[in-house]
């Protein structure tokens, strides 16, 4: 297992360093050849410091000073971004001009423009600079998308539920106590009856949650049901979900694994503890819904958190009556939105299929570079309504 293990780090690493040797020789030859003060060892030390800061601190345990690394984790996400979008415009460019010296259909007065490297440098750098730019201010700026859901079964003496869903939060050092302090104050101003977290609610570092006093903030919070939540794959990446699930509830948040609460003897809150636990503790096999689920009342409604929007059959056959579900960011970061929508069934939105619906989240937060393109973080604003 630790010899995959390190077979698998050094292929990404490897991978890694190519892609970004391939950007930083493309910014010699673009840019860095034009700047008369810049040397050339000088240029390849800064881009390597750039490039591997964010390994760096994932590598580095606990060794570098907290200051140090909470910027090096700064730079190095917003490098993960710039290194995604310089990639693929790069390899547009290169592309084009490989099909010209086969096809000669760019015009003659295009490649007559004197430097035209720096051109081209500079314009793919403020392409690039207006996406970061645009990307931090969507992912600081979240949307309330609203849901207006029936579900024909009676909920005790209840007739409509007031929920709210915020998945994928991922707080950390760059997800800090500030935007937990935001999104709180805009949770509370939408006055839920109850509040669920479908996972990655903590990144993988558990510290800066602890050191920012971050349950204090979640206690600012008091839906008259409570605040449920389930683990997600980070919780279980960070090596601490035991640790993370101490300090959610002690912020009041009861977390649910593979278990079911029952509130205001009217509606089932079913948490299914994130399938990526088989790989990262010495649990058995997860456990089916059907077990899960066993003493449950079916005629009561039945909601789920299950953090990643897999296993809908199971669940469709098992009565439940609704999913809340995240994880997929709905991609994140354009084109990326492509790849989940291939993976998942549904990867963003609601579906239903017969009695089982279904929301999956775009989350609130982010992981790694904190930019958004093309999707829009989010609270999740539901009113169930049921039969009187």
């Amino acid at each position: 297992m630790r010899i995959t293990f390190y077979l698998i780090f050094i292929i990404f690493f490897l991978v890694y360093a190519l892609i970004n040797y391939y950007i930083g020789l493309r910014g010699w030859q673009y840019l860095g050849i034009y700047i008369p003060f810049l040397k050339r060892n000088v240029y390849w030390i800064l881009f390597w410091s750039i490039a591997l800061s964010y390994l760096a601190v994932r590598v580095s345990g606990g060794f570098i000073p907290a200051v140090v690394r909470y910027y090096l984790t700064v730079i190095g996400a917003y490098w993960l971004a710039a290194m995604f979008y310089f990639l693929q415009i790069l390899l547009i460019i290169d592309l084009i001009r490989l099909l010209d010296k086969w096809f000669r259909f760019l015009p003659a007065v295009s490649k007559a423009v004197p430097r035209i490297g720096m051109v081209i440098g500079v314009a793919v750098m403020c392409v690039v600079t207006i996406i970061l730019v645009y990307g931090t201010w969507n992912a600081r700026t979240p949307r309330i998308k609203h849901y207006d859901i029936f579900v024909p079964k009676q909920a005790g003496t209840l007739e409509q539920l007031h929920v709210v869903m915020v998945s994928d939060v991922h707080l950390g050092e760059i997800m800090h106590n500030g935007r937990l302090i935001k999104l709180v104050e805009i949770v509370d101003s939408l006055k839920p009856d109850i509040i669920l977290l479908p996972g990655d609610v903590i990144d993988e570092d558990i510290g800066t949650f602890i050191k920012q006093d971050m349950d204090k903030t979640f206690r600012k919070l008091s839906p008259q049901y409570g605040i449920y939540a389930v683990p997600g794959n980070h919780e279980y990446i960070g090596g601490k979900v035991e640790m993370a699930v101490h300090y959610l509830e002690q912020a009041g948040i009861r977390v649910l694994r593979d278990e079911y609460i029952k509130i205001a003897d009217s509606i089932y809150i079913v948490g299914r503890d994130d399938k990526s636990h088989q790989y990262y503790t010495e649990k058995n096999k997860p456990l089916g819904l059907k077990d899960i689920l066993g003493g449950i009342d079916h005629s009561f409604p039945l909601i789920l958190l299950n953090h990643q929007p897999t296993q809908l059959d199971e669940a469709a056959e098992n009565g439940i009556d609704l999913q809340l579900s995240g994880h997929t960011h709905r991609g994140q970061l354009f084109p990326i939105n492509f790849i989940t929508q291939s993976i998942f069934e549904i990867d963003y939105g609601y579906i239903q299929k017969g009695e089982y619906r279904l929301i999956v989240s775009s989350g609130f937060g982010t992981w790694g570079p904190p930019i958004r393109t093309g999707n829009e973080p989010e609270i999740v604003d539901i009113i169930l309504n049921f039969v009187p």
